[in-house]
């Protein structure tokens, strides 16, 4: 049995084929009066992960990361990007496809997206923003279980 298990282990194949950015955004919807005011920012990060099957072991996996930075009750700047990758997945068993495809793949994705995000806002005269690390194992877990409680409130009888 576990020679089996080991030959399925060498039948696995990961390949990134190509990261790319597939759209960009950034707003400073009140410059240049933003620039006057004293700096004490509030941000909010918001990460999201969008999965396309591009064929039967080729996926496209879009990381989406905004971030919204205010001063009191005005919007500083808003930024977006989504970066995007494709990958080749082959002989992975279909339980540990959710979590290549929900977590690590964004991992792998991240520090592209923190480097857009970051030269951005350099770029629109604030001070730099360097996004903390994301846990995007526990994001998918968190996920999966919130999609587990969502299914078994359905399945209740009224």
């Amino acid at each position: 049995m576990a020679a089996n298990e080991n030959q399925q282990q060498m039948d696995r194949e990961f390949a990134l084929q190509r990261i790319y950015t597939k759209d960009i955004s950034f707003e400073t919807p009140n410059s240049p009066e933003i620039f006057q005011v004293d700096w004490q920012p509030q941000t909010n990060l918001n990460v999201n992960t969008h999965v396309n099957r591009l064929a039967d072991d080729v996926f496209e996996v879009v990381l989406t990361v905004t971030v919204t930075t205010k001063v009191a009750d005005k919007t500083v700047y808003l930024a977006e990007v989504q970066q995007a990758g494709i990958f080749g997945m082959r002989g992975f068993p279909e339980q540990e496809m959710g979590p290549m495809l929900g977590a690590f793949c964004p991992n792998l994705l991240f520090p592209y997206a923190r480097e857009v995000i970051s030269d951005l806002v350099t770029k629109g005269s604030f001070p730099q923003m360097l996004l903390q690390p994301v846990n995007f194992d526990a994001l998918y877990a968190q996920h999966q279980q919130q999609l587990a409680e969502q299914q078994e409130g359905e399945q209740k009888p009224h």
